[in-house]
């Protein structure tokens, strides 16, 4: 038997959407008329920094606004304000009761935080840069202190050892000061609580970035953001909003799909009394091939029901006595069609993604909503939508789409659909062959495309001969003879191959075609027990995509995106989505680890006279 030995409760989830760079805050021109006297000339650094300690608080507010304006996307500048110790003397502005100073020191520290530089989010960090922000977040009034605020936040929050302290000290502030009250959503619904266009649509997109990227941190973030009274309910409102206005493509939805992906990892373990969800394991003795039989022949389990019926073609999601609530919603009918909406009207790539792998995370685990959601997206016509996923030209959205597939089709019916109108897409997906679609796919792509197949053609006949159909026997052959793949590809190949020579039905046709058996055999160094299948992908973490390219125009955000998925093993052990780095194991959207957002460049530097 080929192989990896595996536990029988094994899942499969979507990457987490990590970090975005955060907000750009605009510099007005600090001097108004022509050129400066000749007469004057610009002050030197540690100049500067001295004026932000001088009594006048006009001059600290100039020198403020004039560090602004020198870290404008200039490392150096950056780096010699931190060495001169001008980042706790910023930090102590940000309490200055004059709107002026404070908003001039906030913009500064903004640009700072902004690059590849962790040192300088680090040393805002240490000396409280983040509950100073959130002091001056609450006593905020106007949207360009908020929007320059919630932008520092953005950015400080694509450094993971940040990323807690914003979840415990700035958490409730974002939600309680900008989400909620800018998102429409009431606690209290009455007939005009219906979602409509959305206010302040940059302050809810640095706010959603920033906890997009700490969402994707670990489980105890996510618990916290989970639980945070009204974040859930507001995130899911906004998105209705946009959705709506038929602005299915905005940074806000983004970060907000991505932020609700990350919050669906592993929902059926972390929510609170997540045991009363869970449901039996199946009887896996017959899951070690096509047709276990015994001495009888082919069992047929008569008398017992199994857990996906395909007779039972219609699942309701349970009644409910009152309203979901929070983290309850993450996993309720209207988010699934929130999901659905996205795959079919967006057009941009991390949205696709993030759908997707929210799709796979609700659809993994042995659990009581997993079996309504797959479902339920059957009934909503949501497979085909998913499936033609796969034809896209962004490798990371064909990759999410072929985790979601092989997590629905542990469904019965889905499997049957899914085998007939999403392999040839999925084998066109693979390497080799006349249509080479995927010669530079990832290995952890092809290995996940591999899987979904293997998942779908698993006691389902009739998707092992349309795999038959569409040159799927060629290319798996040739992964496995080439020589120029990896062991993991060999070995995702092997299982398919050994899957599909499993059926007796089959071997005469392939024979007539030239096939041997040992062409269907592979020996591999350590090779064990072939995985069974009802195997889920429970990895559908962060989408954060670092040096991801964007259509946006650069100084709207400079978003550094990490790869899909976290660098961990699988809890667990769950057979998970691989990220871009090779771990199997989660799906978070890393994707959302945003990089940074920087301010206008201002036009007049700050003179002094000689």
């Amino acid at each position: 038997m080929i192989g990896e030995e595996v536990p029988s409760d094994q899942y499969y989830w979507a990457p987490l959407a990590q970090h975005e760079r955060g907000s750009l805050a605009s510099l007005d021109s600090l001097r108004k008329g022509g050129p400066p006297p000749p007469n004057w000339r610009q002050p030197e650094l540690p100049e500067v920094i001295a004026m932000l300690g001088f009594r006048l608080d006009a001059v600290k507010s100039n020198a403020a606004a004039y560090l602004q304006h020198l870290c404008y996307r200039n490392d150096k500048v950056k780096t010699d304000v931190r060495k001169l110790k001008g980042i706790p003397v910023l930090v102590g502005l940000l309490d200055h009761p004059k709107k002026e100073v404070h908003l001039g020191a906030c913009g500064a520290l903004k640009n700072i935080s902004f690059g590849r530089d962790q040192d300088n989010k680090i040393a805002i960090k240490n000396c409280d840069g983040v509950p100073a922000l959130v002091r001056l977040l609450r006593k905020a009034r106007d949207m360009d202190l908020t929007e320059v605020i919630t932008g520092t936040l953005w950015n400080l929050s694509s450094h993971d050892s940040i990323k807690m302290e914003i979840v415990d000290h700035a958490l409730h502030a974002l939600t309680d000061e900008v989400i909620i009250p800018h998102s429409g959503w009431e606690r209290e619904p009455n007939e005009d609580c219906k979602p409509r266009h959305i206010e302040w649509e940059s302050v809810l997109t640095n706010t959603a970035g920033c906890l997009r990227n700490v969402s994707s941190e670990r489980s105890e973030a996510r618990r916290k953001l989970r639980e945070c009274d009204g974040l859930v309910d507001a995130l899911i409102f906004i998105v209705q909003a946009e959705i709506g206005q038929k602005d299915s493509d905005s940074k806000l939805v983004e970060n907000c799909v991505c932020l609700l992906r990350n919050l669906s990892y592993q929902v059926h373990r972390e929510i609170p009394q997540a045991e009363r969800y869970q449901e039996a394991a199946p009887n896996v003795a017959n899951n070690t091939g096509p047709h276990a039989a015994s001495c009888f022949g082919a069992k047929k389990g008569k008398g017992k029901k199994p857990i996906e019926d395909p007779a039972n073609d219609t699942v309701d999601f349970p009644k409910r006595t009152s309203p979901a609530r929070g983290y309850e919603l993450l996993f309720q009918p209207e988010v699934v069609r929130i999901y659905i909406s996205l795959l079919k009207e967006s057009k941009t790539p991390a949205i696709l993604e993030a759908s997707a792998g929210a799709i796979q995370n609700l659809c993994a685990g042995r659990w009581t909503y997993g079996r309504y959601i797959r479902s339920a997206l059957r009934q909503e016509k949501a497979l085909s939508a998913i499936a033609d996923l796969l034809t896209n030209e962004h490798e990371r959205v064909v990759k999410a789409a072929s985790g979601a597939l092989r997590n629905l089709a542990v469904d019965a019916r889905n499997k049957e659909l899914i085998g007939k109108h999403a392999i040839p897409n999925l084998v066109k997906n693979l390497p080799g062959g006349q249509q080479n679609s995927s010669w530079n796919f990832s290995e952890d792509t092809v290995i996940s495309i591999l899987n979904t197949i293997n998942e779908v053609i698993a006691e389902n006949l009739e998707a092992a001969k349309k795999l038959r159909e569409t040159q799927g026997i060629e290319k798996l052959v040739l992964i496995n003879k080439s020589g120029n793949r990896s062991e993991k590809e060999v070995r995702a190949a092997a299982l398919v191959l050994q899957t599909i020579w499993g059926y007796k039905e089959l071997r005469k046709p392939l024979e007539k075609e030239g096939w041997k058996k040992s062409d269907f055999q592979v020996n591999l160094n350590n090779a064990s027990r072939s995985q069974s299948s009802h195997s889920y992908d429970d990895s559908t973490l962060p989408l954060i995509d670092r040096n991801q390219k964007s259509d946006k125009k650069p100084d709207r955000e400079e978003i550094q995106m990490s790869n899909m998925g976290s660098n961990t093993k699988s809890l667990d052990n769950n057979y998970s989505t691989p990220n871009e780095r090779g771990d199997h194991n989660k799906t978070l959207d890393r994707s959302g680890d945003l990089g940074d957002m920087e301010p206008l460049k201002g036009t007049t530097p700050l003179m002094q006279k000689i």
